[in-house]
């Protein structure tokens, strides 16, 4: 009986790890980078963009950009492409931005994942005060 019981007992403990970076692990988004909205640590900022970055997620692009602050650079986490498309924000290098949102580590460094973002008079709501993203259509948390 033991013998029936070391290969499940494998199999199992094999496919718990690959349960939780499935889903980006236990706090979701990517592996190893905490990714959580914590309406304690909303804040504003304002700046320029250095840089714009795409990269895939599981149902498209998503974007993120490296924002010259007064107290340096920051990477701000926006949300899906065709989201912000879809309202009508394009962003730039050298665009000028407001951005709330709750300030996180990420690794090493400073992040913000974006709340609301403003460039020029119009304003974009990405998440709401909890962090729920507005793309998610009351479907899931920012967790």
């Amino acid at each position: 009986m033991t013998r029936a019981f070391l290969p499940l007992l494998i199999a199992v403990a094999l496919a718990v790890p690959s349960w939780s970076t499935a889903a980006g692990g236990p706090q979701g988004g990517r592996p190893g980078r905490a990714r959580t909205f914590d309406p304690a640590t909303v804040t504003s900022v304002s700046g320029q963009v250095e840089e714009v970055h795409r990269y895939e997620m599981r149902r498209g692009e998503g974007v993120h950009v490296a924002l010259k602050t007064s107290e340096g650079k920051l990477d701000v986490h926006l949300g899906p492409a065709a989201y912000l498309e879809a309202n009508g924000l394009s962003l730039s290098k050298g665009d000028a931005l407001e951005v709330t949102g709750s300030k996180v580590q990420m690794g090493d460094a400073p992040a913000i994942i974006a709340q609301t973002v403003k460039k020029g008079d119009a304003t974009v709501t990405l998440r709401d005060a909890a962090g729920v993203p507005a793309w998610a259509g009351g479907r899931g948390r920012n967790r």
